[in-house]
């Protein structure tokens, strides 16, 4: 993190000019198996495409509310990038039917039909995997609109960092807001600064499962291994985990 940094889109650029290499999210789904590890360089790519795909297609604008009906997951950290990169007000678990846009995954689709502007699916499947069919009535397929967006995003409007960005379990925060809060949980989440991993199997649905799974190892210059359904592991297989990921700090 750098002193400039006044939103979380700024923090994941000083981490790409920092060490573009290095593993920033390592994704664990404990249902499936699946195992995705993602670097800064990747991810960061990931987010541009996103953001472009909102900003374009999607005619997101800053201030626009983008109610993100998502788990836990790579994906939606992704998302929640490509919001602030664009200026966009993440909701997460919000209301369809009052947002501009709504992003799902195949456990919410009913609930985001609610939503009168945009609608986009995510399958939620390994290696970002298209809906098997067709994407549901009414929604796009992020898995066949985003591969095509350009890897390169610039806002078509600057990003007020005092603006609103987040919201979560009622809560609202500007970008600066969750930069400032993200970096003063360092320390008590275990984070020491550049090499650090937090382990976090909290669900995405509070500030403390957002800060743990995404916004304080970006704050820290660590990395994050965000693992859903980890109650399906066991504390050997959690304690395998920790070693092979060389994780520093859990939160569960």
């Amino acid at each position: 993190m750098n002193a400039t940094d006044r939103t979380p889109a700024d923090l994941l650029r000083s981490a790409l000019a920092a060490d573009p290499g290095r593993p920033l999210v390592t994704f664990y789904d404990d249902a499936t198996g699946e195992r995705v590890e993602l670097s800064v360089a990747t991810f960061a790519n990931w987010v541009a495409k996103t953001a472009n795909l909102l900003q374009g297609e999607l005619a997101a604008a800053p201030g626009d509310r983008v109610a993100l009906l998502l788990p836990a997951h790579w994906q939606t950290a992704v998302w929640l990038l490509a919001c602030s990169s664009v200026g966009a007000v993440a909701d997460v678990g919000g209301n369809a039917a009052s947002a501009d846009v709504v992003v799902s995954g195949p456990d919410s689709l009913e609930a985001a039909r609610a939503c009168r502007g945009e609608r986009v699916a995510l399958a939620l499947r390994p290696l970002g995997g298209r809906f098997p069919g067709g994407p549901p009535e009414g929604f796009a397929d992020y898995a066949v609109e985003v591969p095509s967006q350009g890897d390169r995003f610039a806002p078509f409007a600057p990003v007020d960092p005092e603006e609103p960005a987040l919201i979560v379990a009622g809560a609202e925060f500007s970008g600066a807001e969750v930069v400032e809060r993200a970096a003063s949980e360092e320390g008590a989440l275990g984070l020491t600064g550049p090499g650090s991993r937090l382990l976090s199997g909290l669900p995405y649905d509070t500030w403390d499962g957002l800060s743990a799974g995404l916004y304080a190892p970006l704050a820290a210059g660590g990395s994050v291994v965000l693992c859903r359904n980890l109650g399906l592991l066991d504390e050997e297989g959690l304690a395998k985990r920790v070693e092979s990921e060389k994780v520093t700090s859990v939160r569960r």
